[in-house]
C-alpha cells in the first residue's frame, strides 16, 4: 500500500517557459505532463510602462524567475519541475530551499491539518514525519551568470502595496519621515483586486511613484487546482478563509514587481507584516512556519541574501515587525486617518456602483471592525456600515478570530472596557484579559529584532509608533519586560544580516538524570513543566515482561519530549514501583503501599516547585497507581499551587476504544501486547500468548462499561494466567497506531501547557 506521500502524486511533470517578452509584457507557458498528455496555460503579466530593455540581458533571467515563482507551490506533486530559462547558480539555490520549504509547509497545513477542500479519501492521511517532503527534482536548461545590476538610491523605498492597513501605515510613516516612497501594486486578475482598489485609485492620483502590475497567477492556481486528484471538483464553490493548496503567494507578486522597483532604484523593499507573522514550531515533531513563511522575517531575511547574491543593493524587511495587528489599527487610525479611509481589509470586497466596500461579514472584517472599536476609531471611515458596525457585538463569535490568542483576548479585553456588550459569543473558550504586551512594542530574539529598520529611519519611525503605544517590552525568560527602546545600544547599531531558521534547531536537552546541576539551571530557565513517569513492576501473564509499564510510560516521556517543540518538558528519572499488591500472587510482582507512592511524588514535586516548575504532568502506566496519584496531586495543587495532573491514557482513550475489539481489555491483552509488539517484540512471547476474557455476572463490573463501578479483586481470582483480555488479537500495525496516536495527543497537550500561564490553568475563569 503506497504511503501518504506517494498518494499525493498528481502528475509527471511542471514545465515553465521559455519566457517572452515584450517591453511591457511577459508571456510564459506552464505545462503539465500526466501520462503522455500535456495541459498547458499561459502565464501573462502587464506594466504600463517599458520594463523589459533588449539592452539588459540580465532581464530574461529576471523574468524567467518571475514565471518560476507560481510553480514553486508544486513540488509535493510531481515528480519534476523543469524550467526552460536562463537561472544561475544563486537561482538554483534560492529555488530550491523555497521548493524544499513550501512542500513542508504545504503537506503540514494543507493536508496533515483540516483542509475543507479535501476530497475525503485524502483528508485523514496517516501522518509521515520526514526530514524532506519535497518530491520534484528541479532541471534547469540553461545558465545565467551575469549579475543584475542596477544603481539604487538610498533614500528611495518601494512599498509592496495593497488596501491593507500595514501596507498604508508603511506607507504613512515613511512619507512622514520625508523619504521617497514608491507604492507597487499587484493587480490580481480576480475579483480580489478590489481589496487594493480604493488605495490604487488614491495614490495613482496623489503619489507619482505608484506603479502597478497586472498577473493572472490567480487563474492559474485555479488551473492547478483541477489538475489535483485530492481537491473537491467543486472547490470553487466553497467559501473558506483558507487558500486550498498554496502557501506560496507572496513571492509571485514580489518578482512580479521586481522590474518596477529596479527600474526607480529603490535601496529597500518594504513588506508590511507584523509580530505575529513569524513563527517557527514543531508539529508532530517537524519544525515548520505555520503556513506563514513569506510573510516571516525569515522570508525578508532569505529575499535579502538572494538580493545580494543577484548584486543588488537592495534590502527587504517589515517595518511594523515590533507591531501587533491591534496596535497596527491603532497607529494608523490616530495618526493617518486619511490613509485609514483606504483601508479594504477583505477578501470578499465587491462594488457598489463606483465605491468600494467590504462585505462586512467574513472574519476578516469582523476581526478589523472589533479593533477598531477597541481603539476609539469608527468603523465607517473604512467603508462598513453603520448597521454592520452595530450589529458586531452580535456576531463576534462566531468563529474564531484569526490573531495570536493573547491579542484576541486584550482584544476583548478593550471591548469591553469601552461598554461593547460581548454576552456569551466569546470565541472559543477566550475571555476578556488584560495582556499589556500587546500594546507595546515587542522584541525578542526570534521575531523582532531592534535593528531591522535602516539605521536613518530607525529612531524616528520608532517614535512614531511609541507615541501611540504604551511603551517597549523585550522577552526575557519567556516574560515581557519594559525597557527604554531610544536609549537602547541596538538602536545606533547598524542593520544586521541573519540566517535562516534551521531546519531543526540544536536539540534541547531534557532528561534531568543527565545533566549537571549547572545544565540543569539552564533547563529550568527555559521549561515549567516536568514529565514525571510512573510505572510498575508486576506480572502480566506469562507472555509479557514484568516492567511492560515502566518501560511504556518511559518511553512515552522520551518520545513526546523528542517530538516537542522548544521549550521541551524535562523528563525526570521514573518512579518504578507502584500499588500492585493485587497481583501478588505471580511471582516478580513488587508492590508498595498506596500512601508509599502519595508521599513519595507528593516530595518529588515540592523539589520541583521549589527549582521553578509549575506544571507536572505525570504519566502513569498502572491503573492500580491512580487513586495514590490522584490525591497527591491534590495536595500538591492544594499547598503549593501547582498546575499538576495524571494521565493513565486518558488522553488516548478513545482512539483505543476505536481499535481494540476485545471488551474487558484490560492487563496484558490486545492492547498491550500489541504495544509491546510494536516497541519490543523481542521480549514478547506470543507462543505462550492465550485468550483469557473475564465474564462477570452484573454487567456493572465490566471494567470497559460506560456505566460501571470501581471494585477491586486479586486477579488470581479471576484470571489463572494474569491476563484479562485476548493477547491473541494483538498486532504490531495496532500497537503502531495507538502509540502514535497517543503520543500525538500527548505532544498537542504538553505544548499547549507551555503556552499558557500558570493562571490561566489554576485561576477559575
Amino acid at each position: 500500500m503506497p504511503g501518504a506521500l506517494d498518494r499525493l502524486r498528481a502528475f509527471d511533470r511542471l514545465t515553465v517557459g521559455p519566457p517572452q517578452l515584450t517591453p511591457r509584457g511577459l508571456d510564459c507557458e506552464l505545462r503539465v505532463l500526466r501520462g503522455g498528455q500535456s495541459s498547458p496555460f499561459a502565464l501573462q503579466f502587464r506594466y504600463e510602462e517599458d520594463v523589459f530593455d533588449p539592452a539588459l540581458p540580465w532581464l530574461g533571467n529576471l523574468a524567467t524567475m518571475i514565471a518560476l515563482q507560481v510553480a514553486i507551490n508544486y513540488g509535493l506533486f510531481c515528480d519534476e519541475i523543469e524550467i526552460e530559462g536562463p537561472l544561475d547558480p544563486a537561482d538554483l539555490k534560492f529555488t530550491k530551499a523555497m521548493l524544499r520549504n513550501t512542500a513542508k509547509e504545504i503537506y503540514i497545513n494543507k493536508i496533515a491539518k483540516d483542509n475543507p477542500y479535501l476530497k475525503p479519501e485524502f483528508a485523514h492521511l496517516p501522518f509521515e514525519r520526514r526530514k524532506d517532503y519535497l518530491r520534484a527534482t528541479l532541471k534547469a536548461t540553461s545558465s545565467a551568470p551575469r549579475p543584475w545590476s542596477c544603481a539604487a538610491d538610498e533614500q528611495r523605498y518601494a512599498v509592496l502595496s495593497s488596501g491593507g492597513k500595514e501596507s498604508l501605515l508603511s506607507y504613512g510613516v515613511l512619507r512622514e519621515l520625508g523619504r521617497s516612497v514608491d507604492p507597487i501594486f499587484f493587480n490580481e486578475s480576480g475579483r480580489h483586486w478590489f481589496t487594493a482598489l480604493k488605495a490604487y485609485r488614491h495614490f495613482k492620483e496623489q503619489v507619482p511613484g505608484t506603479r502597478r502590475v497586472w498577473g493572472n497567477v490567480d487563474r492559474f492556481y485555479a488551473f492547478m487546482l483541477r489538475q489535483l486528484p485530492l481537491i473537491r471538483e467543486d472547490f470553487h464553490d466553497l467559501r473558506a478563509d483558507v487558500y486550498p493548496i498554496r502557501l506560496y503567494t507572496v513571492a509571485p507578486m514580489l518578482f512580479a514587481a521586481l522590474p518596477l522597483i529596479l527600474k526607480q532604484g529603490a535601496a529597500h523593499l518594504v513588506i508590511g507584516d507584523e509580530y505575529d507573522t513569524t513563527e517557527y514550531s514543531a508539529y508532530k515533531g517537524v519544525y515548520q512556519y505555520n503556513q506563514l513563511y513569506d510573510q516571516s522575517r525569515y522570508f525578508d531575511d532569505a529575499m535579502s541574501r538572494y538580493f545580494g547574491d543577484k548584486g543588488l543593493a537592495l534590502r527587504q524587511f517589515s517595518l511594523l515587525r515590533s507591531l501587533s495587528e491591534l496596535l497596527v489599527e491603532r497607529v494608523l487610525a490616530e495618526r493617518y486617518p486619511d490613509l485609514l479611509a483606504l483601508q479594504t481589509s477583505c477578501h470578499a470586497t465587491h462594488l457598489d456602483g463606483e465605491q468600494v466596500r467590504p462585505c462586512g461579514n467574513c472574519e476578516k472584517c469582523r476581526r478589523v471592525m472589533a479593533m477598531l472599536l477597541a481603539v476609539g476609531a469608527d468603523p465607517t471611515r473604512c467603508g462598513y456600515s453603520a448597521e454592520q458596525a452595530a450589529n458586531l457585538p452580535k456576531r463576534l463569535g462566531e468563529t474564531a478570530l484569526h490573531q495570536e490568542g493573547r491579542a484576541v483576548e486584550h482584544l476583548l479585553f478593550l471591548l469591553q472596557q469601552r461598554g461593547v456588550d460581548l454576552g456569551g459569543l466569546l470565541p472559543g473558550i477566550l475571555v476578556p484579559r488584560e495582556r499589556p504586551e500587546i500594546e507595546h512594542l515587542r522584541f525578542d530574539n526570534e521575531r523582532s529584532f531592534i535593528d531591522i529598520p535602516p539605521r536613518s529611519i530607525r529612531r524616528e519611525a520608532y517614535r512614531i509608533f511609541l507615541a501611540h503605544a504604551r511603551g517597549s517590552m523585550r522577552l526575557v525568560a519567556r516574560k515581557w519586560e519594559r525597557f527604554d527602546l531610544l536609549s537602547s545600544e541596538e538602536i545606533g547599531r547598524p542593520s544586521g544580516e541573519r540566517v535562516e531558521a534551521p531546519e531543526a534547531p540544536t536539540e534541547e536537552r531534557f532528561l534531568l538524570r543527565e545533566m549537571s546541576w549547572v545544565e540543569a539551571r539552564e533547563a529550568l530557565k527555559r521549561s515549567e513543566v516536568a514529565l514525571l513517569p510512573v510505572g510498575s513492576i508486576e506480572q502480566h501473564g506469562p507472555h509479557l515482561p514484568l516492567d511492560t509499564d515502566l518501560f511504556d510510560v518511559e518511553r512515552m516521556c522520551l518520545d513526546v519530549a523528542t517530538r516537542a517543540a522548544a521549550p521541551k518538558p524535562l523528563v525526570l528519572p521514573p518512579l518504578p514501583y507502584g500499588v500492585a499488591y493485587h497481583h501478588k500472587d505471580f511471582p516478580g510482582t513488587i508492590w508498595v503501599e498506596p500512601g508509599t507512592l502519595a508521599a513519595m511524588v507528593y516530595d518529588v514535586g515540592k523539589a520541583l516547585a521549589h527549582h521553578g516548575i509549575r506544571k507536572l504532568v505525570i504519566i502513569n502506566g498502572h491503573g492500580g497507581n491512580v487513586p495514590a496519584l490522584n490525591f497527591a496531586a491534590q495536595r500538591l495543587n492544594h499547598d503549593l499551587g501547582m498546575f499538576i495532573c495524571v494521565d493513565t491514557g486518558d488522553t488516548s482513550a478513545a482512539e483505543a476504544a476505536a481499535l481494540i475489539e476485545t471488551p474487558n481489555d484490560v492487563h496484558a491483552g490486545e492492547e498491550e501486547t500489541s504495544t509491546q509488539l510494536a516497541l519490543r517484540p523481542q521480549l514478547v512471547r506470543m507462543d505462550l500468548a492465550k485468550r483469557a476474557v473475564p465474564r462477570f455476572p452484573s454487567r456493572y463490573l465490566d471494567y470497559t462499561q460506560r456505566n460501571k463501578v470501581e471494585w477491586y479483586i486479586r486477579t488470581a481470582k479471576i484470571s489463572s494466567s494474569g491476563v484479562l483480555g485476548d493477547p491473541t488479537k494483538a498486532s504490531v500495525e495496532k500497537g503502531e497506531k495507538l502509540w502514535q496516536k497517543t503520543v500525538d495527543n500527548m505532544v498537542e497537550f504538553v505544548q499547549e501547557l507551555q503556552k499558557l500561564d500558570l493562571d490561566e490553568l489554576t485561576k477559575k475563569r
